[in-house]
């Protein structure tokens, strides 16, 4: 096991490239499962969450081989087995995304029940009620999903709620059904559209990208090719936030802006702006943090919703930057219950956060932040936030459980160092932290 020791109050300053988006990554890798010729993935993140999806893969008789540090050769000529490894599939969600390409490729999967964040127990109704609509037949017993379909056909599928998952999964699956498939109450977040697009390269026929309501003309069979992974946007949003609440200046490079709006428009409710140069995004020292309050000076609400509402996954990173503004905001996450049981963490570091519901805090800003002696990550997002909340108090933090992080961000001690950031990863000897009842305590007097 490892930690971050974090000696915060130092400002960032400078250039960083983001790396390609975690959730793009995953599901573009299971896709090459679909064809028997091969794919070359460019922008991968060399990630935890990678790492696993490509020792199943491997499992399931791919090979798969990393040319650079950034650039993914599949080839899946054979497929030896279709049962997922159950140590792999537990590490991570997004091996459910298997299922599709398993499906469409070779009408069976053996796949017990995916693991990942502790947030929520994420709920697996609609890619199952999605695939069945397809034509397939899912069994789920003693923890274990066996899924057959002796042929896919196209249909008309309605999500019964715009899931990612079950939208990649659903199209991944249709691209060599029979016939005709419309996904509608589809997902459209970058990392969806990064998917089609790559489908389509390898001579997939999907309609209506960026939409809720995708076309797809099944084919017979698709060849090899090539396809790039899109800026991760969520890291692209927790290094602005990392650059405001230390007041410094930072231009990311390659950014992909287009993805950025809403996240603008949210971001400026806390005060914090950027200029945006070609691909380049440049984040200004000095920024003004305080909360833009809604007319008749009430409390503004931030509400994760779909895509291109602004994004869950970067509810953690907000609540940080608000903890630095001058002024009281409000936090619905109506998604995952469990989003907000990091912010006990924060409250120990002297922010002034009222957990309201399991789906609603208050922010109160702007607050000191104050090191702590060690505090634990529990999921991606969560742990990314406490890191931002380190740099930016006074004194040493030491962050344990780190390769929660490390699961969603590629090499991020590297690239905070090399913007001035005091961070090193150290093996924790200690295996220990604050336990349950001194967060708790510590919680309870903040």
């Amino acid at each position: 096991m490892q930690q971050f020791v974090i000696h915060g109050g130092q400002a960032l300053n400078g250039e960083m490239i983001p790396s390609g988006n975690k959730n793009a990554a995953l599901k573009m890798l299971a896709a090459c499962l679909l064809t028997d010729e091969a794919v070359i993935l460019r922008n991968v993140p060399d990630i935890g969450d990678v790492r696993v999806i490509i020792k199943i893969m491997q499992g399931l008789g791919a090979q798969v081989n990393w040319l650079d540090e950034r650039t993914v050769r599949v080839h899946a000529h054979n497929i030896t087995t279709t049962t997922v490894d159950p140590l792999l599939a537990q590490k991570i969600r997004a091996s459910i995304v298997l299922a599709g390409p398993m499906l469409g490729r070779c009408g069976r999967l053996i796949l017990p029940a995916p693991g990942g964040d502790t947030i929520v127990q994420r709920r697996l109704d609609t890619h199952v009620i999605a695939l069945k609509k397809l034509g397939a037949e899912i069994a789920f017993r003693d923890g274990v999903f066996d899924m057959r379909a002796e042929k896919l056909i196209g249909t008309d599928i309605l999500l019964d709620e715009a899931s990612v998952t079950a939208t990649e999964n659903a199209l991944m699956a249709a691209v060599l059904a029979r016939g005709t498939t419309v996904i509608r109450n589809a997902a459209s977040e970058p990392h969806v559209q990064d998917l089609c697009h790559m489908l389509n390269q390898l001579g997939a026929q999907i309609d209506g990208i960026g939409s809720n309501r995708l076309l797809i003309q099944g084919v017979e069979r698709l060849h090899g090719g090539e396809a790039r992974v899109g800026a991760d946007y969520i890291e692209v949003g927790s290094f602005i936030g990392a650059a405001a609440i230390t007041n410094g200046t930072l231009r990311i490079k390659d950014a992909d802006p287009q993805h950025l709006d809403m996240i603008a428009l949210v971001f400026a409710r806390l005060g914090v702006t950027w200029q945006t140069e070609g691909q380049d995004i440049i984040v200004p020292a000095g920024q003004d943090l305080t909360v833009a309050p809604d007319l008749g000076n009430r409390i503004p609400v931030v509400r994760a919703q779909p895509w291109p509402a602004f994004p869950s996954d970067l509810m953690s990173i907000a609540i940080v930057v608000a903890t630095q503004s001058a002024g009281a905001l409000l936090f619905h996450e109506w998604m995952y219950e469990s989003r907000f049981f990091f912010t006990d963490k924060l409250a120990l570091m002297g922010a002034r956060i009222t957990l309201c519901d399991p789906h609603r805090i208050l922010v109160q800003g702007p607050t000191r932040l104050v090191a702590v002696p060690n505090i634990s990550s529990p999921d991606i997002r969560a742990g990314m936030a406490l890191l931002l909340a380190a740099l930016a108090a006074k004194g040493e933090t030491r962050i344990s459980n780190i390769q929660q992080i490390d699961r969603g961000y590629e090499r991020v001690d590297a690239k905070l160092a090399a913007l001035g950031a005091h961070i090193e990863r150290i093996e924790d000897k200690s295996g220990a932290s604050l336990t349950e009842t001194q967060e708790t305590r510590f919680f309870g007097n903040a």
